[in-house]
């Protein structure tokens, strides 16, 4: 996706201060245009506090990975992970796998990214029963661009069409946030977290 390309590479200082002809021309009082759902997502998760990693590879994730181990001293330490296929993937790390959320960090694939909100949206898929508070402070994050979704309307029906014979319990969002909105019924209960996405190009 071009955009996560551009962040990574912003303008340089010579085109700083220079409008585009669309911004020029716009009074400030038409209402404003609407990001492209990932430009607001990234925008999102990053004012929630979130760290964004974007990935074009799998050898790129896989070297993000290692960073984030390396930054944190994370190597042979306890990682809580209920995914088979994560384990598998991440099994050359060094790294004590357990149920258990007295582990230094979780690792976890999730069901969509929130554009509108910034937020991660996981189930019992991810987490099993356990609630938020119960799971390690640090997460890690793994997801692809196609998990982008606008709202969580949109993604609580994409759950519901994937898991047409069992819908899963235990849907909540992951924000970030230091305090969570009030009057939003999906976030009630949660905590905060340090939290690392790492974002696979796969559109």
């Amino acid at each position: 996706m071009s955009l996560f390309r551009n962040f990574l590479n912003p303008k340089s200082k010579s085109d700083k201060g220079q409008e585009s002809p669309e911004n020029s021309d716009r009074s400030k009082y038409m209402p404003d245009v609407k990001l492209p759902t990932d430009e607001r997502f990234m925008l999102n998760f990053k004012n929630n506090g979130g760290k964004f990693l974007y990935c074009e590879s799998n050898e790129e994730l896989l070297e993000a990975f290692d960073n984030i181990m390396l930054e944190n001293d994370w190597y042979e330490k306890k990682a809580c992970c209920f995914d088979s296929n994560l384990r598998d993937k991440f099994s050359a790390y060094n790294l004590e796998f357990t149920n258990s959320g007295e582990s230094t960090f979780f690792l976890s694939t999730c069901e969509y990214l929130i554009a509108n909100d910034g937020s991660i949206l996981i189930s019992s898929n991810q987490i099993k029963e356990k609630k938020l508070r119960e799971l390690p402070y640090n997460f890690v994050i793994i997801a692809s661009t196609s998990k982008l979704v606008d709202a969580i309307g949109e993604g609580l029906r994409g759950i519901k069409f994937k898991n047409k014979e069992r819908i899963p319990s235990n849907i909540t969002t992951i924000k970030n946030f230091e305090n969570n909105k009030e009057g939003d019924f999906m976030s009630y209960g949660s905590s905060t977290k340090n939290l690392y996405l790492l974002l696979l190009e796969d559109l």
